[in-house]
């Protein structure tokens, strides 16, 4: 049978024989770029299961089951499980071994949810949205900008489980990271949770500055000399996607402040200082994004009294020549009228004269009109 095959029979098989198949195939994975948008190549939604005693990684050993047990009689070690966009079918056993409450299951399945921390008993539920910023060519009235996921997190006092939904965000090079400096990780499931919102946050103000690119652009097309013919639908298109990045940063505010200040008994209060860290980089993040939305109404603005002010040089020109046609029409008119009596009707040189005077008058209005910038 394919190791796709073998994981998907995890919850037909049992909790005990269902998680130990889940830890094999967990040790014998090779290691991959699982930012890819295919999920885990393990053919379910496990990335990865790791166990960490005193700062460093140790063999997993027996089952997830047991590597769990083991962590609890220590005290000085936990869990790390990995997954992506795990079915209710096969996050039930986890959720059932971990103790992990069903709301907090429900959310993590379902996903697209709001940043948020809340507390479960002794298990601590963290909502990350994870932003990406999508290279193109040329910013366009339909150019994707920003690309969103989620990691939800639940903690504990020997366990750490991440779920990850979206083609970004893969936390294999943030594990990587955290295993070269056990003095941190030492510290426990906290500073997987603190790695994880300090890596999310750090994205947000890549992304921004991505963005803000962007904004330089249309601003400096907008304010060009035919500023007034750039197309609006890019302006409208950056701050739609600027809200979709606003939703993510803002709302994670009061949760990292509370991660912060408030004693909690999963957060070791050594992380709790560097939560405060991650909260002044997510405030910074979130009024840059202020910043951005009212720099892109100004823009906004300003195109459309450049449009208004294009319009009204339109109209000044038609209105312009129509004065100057209404001259010759006006004298052409007249002599058009059939009356057998009229000034200099049948004199030699009245064709002449007329034409003259029309254009006399013409030149006149001309000049006149070019001296006020009219035409």
């Amino acid at each position: 049978m394919s190791m796709a095959g073998n994981l998907r029979k995890v919850t037909s098989l049992g909790r005990a024989g269902g998680l130990r198949r889940v830890a094999r195939l967990a040790r014998r994975r090779r290691r991959v770029d699982l930012s890819h948008p295919a999920r885990s190549p393990l053919g379910s939604s496990v990335v990865n299961c790791v166990a960490y005693e005193g700062g460093a990684r140790v063999p997993l050993g027996g089952d997830l089951a047991d590597a769990v047990e083991r962590a609890r009689k220590s005290g000085r070690g936990f869990v790390w499980l990995g997954l992506h966009e795990p079915t209710v079918q096969e996050f039930a056993g986890i959720a059932e071994l971990f103790d992990l409450h069903p709301l907090a299951v429900e959310d993590a399945v379902e996903a697209h949810q709001r940043p948020k921390v809340e507390r479960y008993g002794e298990t601590l539920f963290a909502v990350f949205k994870t932003v990406c910023y999508v290279d193109h060519e040329e910013l366009t009235a339909t150019s994707e900008v920003v690309d969103t996921g989620e990691i939800m997190v639940f903690v504990g006092e020997d366990f750490a489980i991440t779920v990850r939904h979206g083609r970004h965000g893969s936390l294999g090079p943030l594990r990587e990271d955290l295993e070269s400096r056990p003095e941190q990780l030492v510290k426990g499931p906290s500073a997987v949770l603190h790695a994880i919102a300090d890596n999310v946050v750090d994205d947000y103000l890549g992304v921004i500055e991505a963005v803000q690119a962007d904004i330089e652009q249309v601003e400096t097309d907008v304010f060009a000399e035919d500023g007034a013919r750039a197309d609006p639908g890019r302006i409208y298109q950056l701050k739609r996607e600027l809200l979709e990045l606003k939703r993510a940063v803002v709302p994670l505010g009061r949760p990292l402040l509370d991660l912060a200040a408030r004693p909690m008994r999963v957060v070791d209060p050594e992380i709790q200082a560097y939560f405060r860290d991650v909260s002044d980089h997510q405030l910074r993040a979130a009024e840059q994004i202020a910043a951005f939305d009212e720099l892109l109404n100004s823009i906004l603005q300003a195109h459309l009294a450049q449009v208004t002010v294009a319009q009204n040089e339109d109209m000044r020109k038609i209105t312009a020549w129509a004065a100057i046609v209404a001259v010759p029409t006006m004298v052409c008119g007249m002599y058009g009228m059939n009356f057998d009596h009229m000034p200099e009707l049948h004199w030699r040189y009245g064709y002449g004269m007329v034409i003259g005077v029309i254009s006399l008058a013409c030149l006149v209005l001309y000049r006149g009109f070019r001296r006020n910038g009219w035409l």
